[in-house]
């Protein structure tokens, strides 16, 4: 596990090797431990905006002695895996743009209002807890399902802003996101007993109705 203490020390030594300055954003349990909705995180969770700027960061991090690892292992054959290198028991996981289902879209950018830069180089922000749990549903890990509750019970969800993205997902052509979030909200009320309105699961079911339809139509 990595706390926050190991999880600033390994942002440090990568902020001191960085040869040229990269955004990077946090997502998963390290946006998480960074809210302080979390102790820990089993792996560092980071979204580049450019397969340049990930191979850079790559690169850094190989230099500390971490090694690729196979992304099957971990995100079977999802679209868009990430990248993942490793180190006894610590790992990344770096995506660029997409995280699995979902992109990380202009919105959720500019949700991610806290930012922590790590020497010149190494500017990291910090996706909002509602994107977090959006984004949550993309593997099928019960640590996910303890991680979206935890911050339902923690934070102030606004549901009409997860809508809203959901919608924008759409539009980005990101259906199965949409599916998958969906299902996600039902395990959640009906194995977690966490109360989901029923109006926000009703919107996301029928935004997939919608596109059947739109479909149909072609």
């Amino acid at each position: 596990m990595i706390n926050i203490e190991r999880q600033q020390g390994l942002f440090i030594a990568i902020g001191k090797r960085l040869k040229r300055k990269i955004n990077v954003y946090a997502v998963g349990g390290t946006a998480m431990v960074f809210h302080g909705l979390k102790d820990s995180t089993l792996d560092i969770d980071l979204v580049f905006e450019n397969k340049e700027d990930r191979q850079e960061f790559i690169e850094t991090i190989k230099s500390l002695g971490y090694y690729y690892l196979d992304a099957q292992v971990v995100y079977k054959r999802n679209e868009n895996r990430p990248e993942m290198l490793t180190l006894g028991d610590e790992r990344f996981d770096l995506f660029v743009k997409d995280v699995v289902y979902f992109t990380f879209s202009e919105a959720m950018q500019a949700r991610a209002k806290q930012t922590h830069q790590f020497g010149d180089n190494f500017i990291l922000k910090v996706a909002d807890p509602l994107d977090i749990i959006i984004m949550k549903c993309a593997t099928d890990r019960l640590k996910d399902l303890d991680d979206a509750r935890s911050i339902l019970k923690n934070t102030n969800v606004n549901w009409d802003e997860i809508i809203k993205e959901a919608k924008n997902q759409m539009k980005l052509g990101k259906t199965r996101a949409i599916f998958e979030l969906g299902y996600f909200f039902e395990k959640l009320d009906n194995k977690f007993q966490i109360q989901i309105p029923k109006k926000a699961k009703d919107e996301l079911w029928d935004l997939l109705e919608d596109e059947k339809k739109s479909k149909a139509k072609k």
